[in-house]
């Protein structure tokens, strides 16, 4: 029988698939669901500060409503449904305590301080670990790049002095040169890395001239630039690497693998296809396993990543790029 177990951030896992953060995994029902279906982990719907900013803003705003009310008039209060963090860490708890499979909490945060704290907070509750979600904006056309690293790495720092649990970065690919700045992040502690966010782009409609909001879910090739670097970080750092976006069937998690992640995470596939893709991964990965007489992960895992392949060192390099262009009638060419 293949043995899919995998070490991430120091936490055993069954298998390599971890379920990660959406509004999916705040339904214990789904949560259970995700556990008998095979997941190896979930990563709990991120805590962001600015939803907790807007919250007690609207509990100032309903609360100023009774200024010139006399006290004994008073015999209703404002009807707020949250106004912080407690919520959020209540529904982590009782999450906790229904799953047998380890759970990640996920936090996005604005200022430092808060980052700590609720940092500090989140990792009371008794969760695995924390991936700290460095989704982020600039909209400062006076701070430069190095300005903007330094921050976060040493918002890193200060967490990891701060708490005891394991600390995942989930980063962008945005960054001037991300593997710079992921070796320094490596450097200052992070036990893992997911590579990488999905990022919610703002739209316009034309008619109505304004904003709309869309949720933009990841289709299956996506993965591509999460594959090619764990390629070229394989080996090269600490920290595991965790491939995120565009992943959606056990051949892309063993392609994943190949190029030297560690897990992966998936959540667009579920939504597609529901939480029994997860199982369905899971055999996937089991046959290929099987066909090519792997018995561990291990086995294959960086098999070819950028520091495996001497006789192509270049697959991972823009020189693949002209070679594809020097090439291109044979990629075209209608297939017999």
């Amino acid at each position: 029988m293949n043995n899919l177990k995998v070490t991430y951030m120091g936490i055993e896992l069954e298998n390599p698939i971890i379920v990660g953060a959406s509004n999916m995994v705040t339904d214990l029902d789904k949560l259970k669901k995700a556990e008998e279906q095979g997941a190896a982990a979930i990563v709990f719907k991120s805590l962001f500060e600015e939803q907790i900013q807007l919250e007690r803003f609207q509990m100032d705003e309903s609360l100023s409503q009774y200024n010139d009310l006399h006290a004994e008039m008073i015999t209703t209060h404002p009807n707020i449904e949250h106004a912080g963090p407690d919520e959020h860490l209540v529904n982590i708890r009782e999450a906790k305590e229904n799953l047998s499979i380890p759970l990640i909490a996920s936090l996005n945060a604005i200022e430092n301080d808060t980052w700590i704290e609720y940092a500090k907070l989140i990792s009371e509750t008794g969760v695995d670990g924390i991936e700290l979600n460095f989704y982020k904006t600039p909209l400062d056309f006076d701070k430069n790049a190095e300005e903007i690293e330094n921050e976060q790495i040493n918002l890193v720092k200060e967490i990891k002095k701060n708490i005891s649990i394991p600390v995942s970065i989930k980063l962008s690919s945005d960054y001037t040169n991300i593997l710079n700045f992921i070796k320094k992040l490596d450097s200052a502690g992070a036990d893992s890395f997911v590579l990488f966010n999905s990022f919610f782009q703002p739209d316009i409609n034309i008619h109505s001239e304004q904003h709309i909001k869309t949720f933009n879910l990841s289709n299956e090739g996506d993965y591509r630039k999460s594959l090619r670097f764990a390629g070229i970080l394989f080996e090269n750092i600490k920290a595991d690497i965790c491939s995120s976006h565009g992943i959606f069937t056990g051949a892309d998690v063993i392609k994943m693998i190949l190029a030297g992640s560690t897990c992966v995470q998936v959540v667009s596939t579920l939504y597609k296809k529901g939480l029994v893709q997860i199982g369905a991964m899971i055999k996937e990965m089991s046959e290929w396993m099987n066909g090519k007489n792997f018995s561990s992960i291990d086995e294959f895992r960086g098999r070819l990543s950028r520091k495996s392949l001497s006789s192509n060192p270049f697959v991972y390099q823009r020189a693949q790029y002209v070679d594809l262009l020097l090439n291109s009638e044979d990629i075209f060419k209608p297939p017999r």
